[in-house]
């Protein structure tokens, strides 16, 4: 049985408004709201979204360049407390913290930026939160942060990836 997909937040719609909408562009952002039962995988999601994000080029350069840098680079701890601009800056990986100015400063209002990032990402709603390494294996890296929302069984996956 599918899913039904849940309405879309303020919180998304904000997000959108500064990262962009759902896209297959393979560069710049995206934020994608997608319908996730109790028992689908983040990860699995965070991955599928990645895939569609490079959309063509995923097939040219093939998978395992797009594969070689994804790995995950933080997940909340349980009870801990959420502030998405602090975790994203406290991360240990080096490449993925490369990303990370770009990610929130970067752009055209960093402040509507880090605003729409809190009210999405550091909501009490927000029940699992991970980050993850993105690249071509070359000279495009960048980050997706994928959280899963209660209630609604939603997720929001925000896709990153400059060169």
């Amino acid at each position: 049985m599918q899913t039904p997909t849940p309405e879309r937040p303020d919180t998304v719609t904000r997000l959108q408004a500064v990262y962009g909408p759902p896209s297959q562009a393979g560069f710049g952002s995206a934020v994608f709201f997608v319908p996730l039962a109790a028992g689908d995988d983040l990860t699995g999601a965070a991955l599928a979204h990645y895939r569609t994000f490079v959309g063509a080029r995923w097939e040219r350069l093939g998978e395992q360049a797009w594969m070689e840098p994804w790995r995950q680079v933080y997940v909340r701890p349980a009870g801990a407390q959420a502030d998405i601009a602090a975790e994203l800056r406290a991360i240990s990986d080096p490449d993925a913290l490369r990303s990370v100015p770009m990610f929130l400063a970067a752009i055209d209002d960093p402040e509507a930026a880090r605003a729409a990032l809190g009210a999405a990402f550091d909501a009490p709603a927000v029940g699992e939160l991970r980050v993850f390494n993105l690249g071509d294996g070359g000279a495009m890296s960048g980050l997706l942060i994928a959280a899963r929302h209660a209630p609604g069984g939603a997720a929001i996956l925000q896709v990153f990836l400059m060169d």
